[in-house]
């Protein structure tokens, strides 16, 4: 036994990419779907702010 045997498990993925959905009911489809379009939201602000920032340095440091 190691110490970190008495840690929790972090829980599993909601969804993994390539995974095997035919045993998957339509409304589980349809929630993964939501968490996925959810997921690009998120990442496409993150992608919005960071093109904000360099933006905004390169114009602050342009010659």
């Amino acid at each position: 036994m190691t110490i970190d045997d008495d840690r929790p498990q972090p829980p599993a993925p909601q969804h993994v990419v390539g995974q095997d959905l035919s045993r998957l009911s339509v409304v589980d489809l349809r929630e993964r779907l939501d968490l996925l379009r959810a997921e690009i939201g998120r990442i496409e602000e993150t992608l919005r702010l960071k093109d904000d920032v360099r933006s905004a340095a390169d114009s602050l440091f342009k010659f």
